[in-house]
């Protein structure tokens, strides 16, 4: 009681600017929290521009604390960017908007400085202080009070300093000011050299601009002088259905003797209802950093479950720290019970086909993957993002029916709400531990065990959250690498160093089915990026490619589309909009790809007008994905696994996104959210384009990824014209459709299509045995020469190739010719590119 008076009064005085550390409490139950955080993080951080490496030579460092001169610095926000802090501040435009990311080019060629001033008030006698930072990106040097704490580089990896000593303690209002000060360094420059350190700036979606700041919260932590380091929840279940916590502490002892202390874990719901489990045990803590294990069980254990498997079941486990009576250190934990497996995909040799198992197993059961390249974090700028956009995009990634999303390695893991989220609403997390978007990494043993240790760092801040389920190496690494086998020499090390702390399942690289792969010694049929159609435009209509496609998973299935005429707005010029301008590809835009998809999928290149444009791109998008989606689910159990390339989008793209920068889901959700029903009617056929002289030839298939059978089925299936008008209606009884399966029920046919003109629809309805629809499924077929269309797609590619080769893939002046041949004059014209409205 007295310890909290006094932190009211101090309150009080100090107009809820000062921090009071109370001491070390005696309470002998953990209901009182001893360890002692202060976030300083917020809006009263501020930053000002210098010339690399003049910062300390002005002497920055050594602003008097209590003094008010970087007041007038512009503000700043922590977790930040540079880049948000400047656009907040006037000093640069918008670099979302049109082409100004091109203008903001300077800002990564200078050191920023960022200060904060606090107050103290307690004495931390007995205490040991901490300045924690949970992540910059990507190098700093830090100051408190003049005094030199350190430098660190990484980004994932966070990092703390002991303050105790150099804090300034008093209740007067300037004696107990203190001030923080970070120097960011301009950020690197070559991505190889930070490799798997820092998220790759560049890449199809991205332009030549390196986000660097303070991305992650800044805290003060206060405890007694054992302390918490680390606390792993490492679980297991028993053949009786019981359940194994072991307890693993990382305990720090920052004395100069050994010391006996005393422990109070307790283990309870955090979801559910339970009876609350306590352990009490002693331990001898030497000197230093040490780890300290406790096994607990749970007889009657709840597991976490995948949404559609059964419940996100969440414990919390909630450890004192003790010497004596005094408790000098508190973490709480939260875990899940659940085991991760893997098993060899039937259909695959081992050793001949394929090197690793794919299938994924959550507690023994199949757990059949429906999933996005996440594409976050929600903005590069992590400035302009928020907590609440996170919890509303998993979300929506739930109810479009998935359950995994994965992190791929062009792009951060990700910050600990996001697994909180997952692990809420039940989405396993498949993960590139960190971003080695590049094969070509140092070979310095030194830098690459920097490496590692980033890794390490990563894996043990999440293998507390069940949703985390697999592990991956690199992204696209072997694609890229000048050495093959030295790049997967280094895969598998990292996964070693990995798996040390984490027992999940790890493969070194996505995909594997590269000439690089295949010469580092990887099989024909490993995972496979089903890419081509995008990549190779034109090779092939988008039916007769996917049905070339048989492997064991599919870690990225990439359409393209643009976001709603709404959100252009945003980020597009006005008189850019229509027809499209240089800004669309700035923001990645391929201008002939999209009018390609578009006749692909319409039979018509949709360019009406720009509402037209925009919704065909974003429904042949979703049409492909759909027909994709479906394609490789009637392959289960033989592939294990989707996920789609992209969920979201981190800035204002025209790329991958089926929910664009604005949290706004495109049209293309809805055809994915559909094809990723759990239980789901759908139509197997072999073409979109059909003759009015013959026949339409089809398979009723049914996919059950959840556990349940049901029973007494019905199907029907039903062909309409553009109108609307039904023209045939069949229903078939199917019996029961049994748990985890994938099967082909009926032979469709339909001699229909004499009475139709352009398109034909056909719409399936599955119904159980009450009569109630449980799952609903629709297609839309053209008339026309499938043969033709294929011939016509082809010739142009040729075109589209020729273009490319002048210009290069990456380069948007080949859409715009008054751009390129010579008659454009700057400021007097707008560039509108090729194909549009001509």
């Amino acid at each position: 009681m007295k310890v909290l008076i006094k932190l009211n009064l101090s309150v009080l005085l100090f107009f809820a600017v000062m921090l009071t550390f109370g001491q070390p409490n005696t309470m002998i139950s953990h209901t009182e929290n001893s360890q002692l955080i202060r976030d300083l993080s917020g809006v009263k951080w501020n930053m000002k521009m210098m010339l690399p490496g003049e910062g300390v030579k002005k002497g920055l460092p050594q602003i008097p604390p209590e003094d008010i001169e970087a007041h007038v610095w512009n503000h700043a926000t922590v977790p930040g960017d540079v880049y948000t802090d400047l656009w907040k501040a006037g000093i640069i435009e918008d670099p979302y908007f049109g082409r100004n990311s091109t203008k903001a080019q300077w800002v990564q060629h200078y050191e920023w400085w960022y200060s904060h001033q606090f107050h103290v008030s307690e004495s931390v006698e007995n205490k040991v202080v901490k300045i924690v930072f949970e992540g910059v990106d990507y190098a700093c040097e830090v100051w408190l009070n003049g005094h030199y704490l350190g430098k660190h580089e990484g980004a994932f990896s966070g990092f703390s300093f002991d303050v105790t000593k150099y804090l300034r303690i008093s209740n007067k209002r300037l004696a107990s000011t203190n001030m923080l000060m970070v120097k960011l360094d301009p950020p690197p420059q070559v991505n190889s050299l930070v490799a798997g350190k820092k998220t790759p700036w560049f890449g199809d979606y991205w332009r030549d601009l390196a986000p660097f700041g303070i991305h992650r919260k800044v805290k003060m932590v206060s405890s007694g002088k054992v302390r918490f380091d680390d606390v792993y929840a490492n679980t297991s279940i028993n053949k009786d259905g019981s359940a194994n916590v072991k307890l693993e502490l990382t305990v720090e002892n920052t004395e100069t003797k050994a010391k006996t202390m005393n422990f109070i874990a307790t283990i309870e719901g955090k979801n559910f209802t339970s009876d609350v489990k306590t352990v009490k045990f002693s331990a001898v803590v030497k000197p230093g950093v040490q780890k300290v294990e406790q096994d607990i069980l749970i007889k009657n254990p709840k597991l976490w479950w995948p949404w559609d498997m059964g419940k996100p079941n969440l414990y919390k486990a909630r450890i004192s720290l003790k010497d004596g009576k005094v408790n000098q250190d508190f973490n709480e934990t939260v875990f899940g019970i659940r085991e991760v497996t893997s098993k060899w995909n039937p259909g695959f040799k081992k050793g001949v086909d394929v090197s690793f198992p794919r299938s994924t197993y959550i507690n023994g059961k199949f757990h059949f993957i429906r999933s996005a390249c996440w594409g976050g974090p929600p903005d590069i700028f992590v400035g302009r993002t928020n907590l609440n956009e996170y919890k509303t995009l998993i979300k929506m990634a739930k109810e479009a029916n998935m359950n995994n999303i994965r992190i791929f390695g062009w792009h951060p893991p990700e910050i600990p709400e996001f697994y909180q989220y997952c692990d809420e609403m039940g989405i396993t997390v498949w993960q590139d531990i960190i971003p080695l978007g590049t094969g070509n990494i140092p070979n310095d043993e030194e830098l690459l065990g920097e490496i590692f240790n980033e890794g390490v760092r990563v894996i043990k801040e999440r293998r507390n959250h069940p949703s985390l389920i697999m592990m991956e190496g690199g992204e696209e690494m072997l694609l890229r690498t000048r050495d093959a086998h030295f790049g997967r020499a280094f895969l598998e090390r990292l996964g070693d160093s990995l798996q040390a702390y984490a027992n999940l399942p790890y493969v070194p690289d996505s995909p594997l089915t590269c000439e690089v792969s295949r010469e580092a010694g990887f099989k024909p049929k490993e995972a496979h990026h089903a890419l081509r159609y995008f990549y190779g435009m034109g090779s092939n209509l988008h039916e007769d490619w996917l049905q070339t496609l048989e492997y064991p998973i599919i870690p990225e299935f990439a359409i393209t589309s643009v976001p709603s005429v709404e959100s252009l707005k945003k980020f597009i010029p006005e008189d850019e909009l229509w027809t499209p301008g240089l800004s669309w590809g700035h923001h990645w835009a391929d201008l002939v790809r999209l009018r390609m998809q578009n006749w692909d999928v319409f039979g018509d290149e949709m360019t009406g007008s720009l509402e037209e444009f925009v919704n065909a791109s974003q429904d042949t998008q979703g049409i492909i994905f759909q027909n994709g989606i479906e394609y490789f689910r009637r392959q289960k159990p033989n592939l294990s696994g989707i996920a789609l390339c992209h969920f979201i989008t981190y800035w204002p793209d025209m790329k991958w996104g089926i929910v664009d920068n604005y949290q706004q889901p495109k049209r293309s959700y809805d055809f994915v959210k559909k094809a990723y029903q759990p239980l789901l009617v759908n139509l197997a056929f072999k073409k979109r384009r059909w003759s009015k002289n013959e026949a339409f030839k089809g398979e009723l298939w049914v996919i059950n990824d959840l556990f349940e059978d049901y029973k007494g089925c019905k199907a029907t299936v039903v062909f309409k014209d553009e109108s609307g008008n039904t023209l045939q209606t069949e229903t078939f009884k199917i019996g029961k459709v049994k748990a985890n399966s994938a099967v082909k029920f009926e032979d469709i046919s339909a001699n229909v299509l004499s009475k139709v003109d352009k398109r034909f629809f056909v719409e399936l309805e599955l119904k159980n045995a009450k009569g109630k629809v449980v799952s609903h499924n629709d297609y839309f077929f053209l008339i026309g020469n499938q043969k033709e269309a294929s011939k016509k797609f082809l010739e142009w590619r040729n075109k589209r190739h020729k273009l490319e080769a002048e210009y290069g893939y990456p380069n948007y002046y080949r859409f715009f010719d008054d751009f390129t041949n010579g008659t454009y004059q700057s400021g007097t014209q707008t560039p509108r590119a090729r194909g549009f409205g001509e």
